[in-house]
């Protein structure tokens, strides 16, 4: 006090050196002139505290006479946090989450319940990824031209995931959560208003409004699984059908034809039929059948096969089966033997049915099976008309014009 003259800083600084003698002197010894120690700590006590003070009113003053900006600039800057958000140093999980936590606002708890996941995981996730960004030395801003198309497509991966997590839940007790569906169609929303002429955003967007549209219809009272084909089609959303169907017009309309545009097609080509009677399989298949070239994969062969069955007969969706299954990816996949299953069955052959039932009992206790599902619903096994994918479309003569603008010949009906 004779010092410094400030009773409440001194009985501080004396409290923490009796506190610090009380754990350094058990282990150290008691110092030679014990009250000279307990002065000397509470002084450097004392002078640490008011050289703190001293630097915070100092950034309280200068912060004070800051002069703001007059205008602020009225930008959307959403597009960047999602391209900051979806830094290909993170992974798919961790773009996923920081989305939904950066651009999307929900909480990490909100996380957490809708990946069913402890949510002190979820914050960990979140913040190793903030790291992540940081240690890559990322600014705010859009990436240069080189870039930025890659990590776009990154972005829509990001979002379509995110819907399917919500549209087709792939664990819990509930086969929708609606919440993350409605999150991605949001984000989605902004993107498209951000970048309208692009194809791919506006075919992802499409494809969204498209699938969500047919929720009501898909799941009974009890909360069984309803397919395509047996859906009450008065149950769909027909003002999400007709936005989306005019942004497939709009996405088929540019010089670029991608993955999300195909999908969102074939979506329209289903929500186009008034009865599953009315589909234009031929249709589904030839857009199947680009989507193939583009973009290979084993599922998209699955869906051409269900396509080219309607249209060609079991047999020629069989043949096509045949060739995923020298692929690893589909060894013992239970869509693959379901739908085989189900081709067999129509093949209406004693042979057939005989191996159809075959395939039947074997997905029944395949551990991800679809006639017995993590729902725990039982499911006939036709239900597999609904595309693994989920992405339906629509038949419009612009549509069909533009099929044939590029060489893909109509099926045979």
């Amino acid at each position: 006090m004779r010092r410094y003259g400030q009773f409440e800083g001194c009985e501080d600084a004396v409290q923490e050196a009796v506190l610090a003698a009380t754990v350094q002197w058990p282990a150290e010894g008691v110092p030679d002139n014990p009250r000279g120690w307990l002065v000397a700590v509470g002084s450097r006590r004392l002078i640490d505290q008011m050289r703190s003070d001293h630097a915070r009113r100092e950034r309280e003053s200068a912060t004070a006479t800051e002069v703001m900006p007059e205008d602020v600039p009225d930008t959307d800057d959403t597009l960047v946090l999602l391209f900051l958000c979806c830094h290909p140093a993170l992974t798919a999980a961790s773009q996923t989450a920081l989305t939904l936590r950066a651009v999307g606002g929900l909480t990490t708890a909100e996380i957490a319940r809708a990946f069913l996941v402890p949510e002190a995981t979820m914050a960990a996730r979140i913040s190793r990824a903030k790291q992540r960004i940081k240690a890559a030395g990322s600014s705010f801003g859009l990436p240069d031209d080189a870039e930025r198309e890659e990590r776009l497509r990154v972005v829509l991966h990001v979002l379509y995931l995110i819907f399917n997590q919500g549209y087709t839940a792939s664990s819990g007790s509930e086969l929708h959560r609606a919440d993350l569906a409605h999150e991605a169609i949001r984000l989605a929303r902004m993107v498209h208003a951000q970048l309208p002429e692009d194809g791919e955003v506006t075919g992802l967007l499409a494809l969204m409004l498209l699938t969500d549209a047919r929720r009501a219809a898909r799941t009974t009272a009890a909360g069984d699984l309803v397919p395509l084909d047996e859906q009450d089609r008065k149950k769909w959303d027909r003002g999400l059908i007709d936005e989306g169907m005019e942004l497939v017009k709009a996405s088929l309309a540019g010089p670029a034809l991608g993955p999300y545009q195909l999908q969102a097609a074939i979506a329209a080509t289903h929500a186009d039929a008034v009865t599953a009677e009315e589909t234009d399989w031929p249709q589904v298949h030839a857009l199947y059948l680009i989507l193939e070239r583009i973009a290979p994969n084993p599922m998209v062969t699955l869906n051409r096969a269900i396509a080219l069955a309607e249209t060609e007969g079991p047999q020629a969706g069989l043949a096509l089966l045949a060739t995923l299954d020298s692929d690893g990816r589909m060894a013992g996949h239970h869509r693959l033997l379901s739908v085989r299953a189900h081709l067999l069955e129509n093949a209406a052959t004693p042979r057939g049915l005989a191996a159809g039932g075959r395939n039947v009992r074997l997905v029944q206790v395949h551990p991800a099976g679809l006639d017995v599902d993590g729902h725990g619903h039982r499911r006939q096994v036709r239900t597999l008309q609904e595309p693994s994918h989920d992405w339906s479309r629509r038949d419009t003569t612009a549509l069909k014009v533009r099929l044939r603008q590029r060489g893909v010949p109509r099926a045979r009906a």
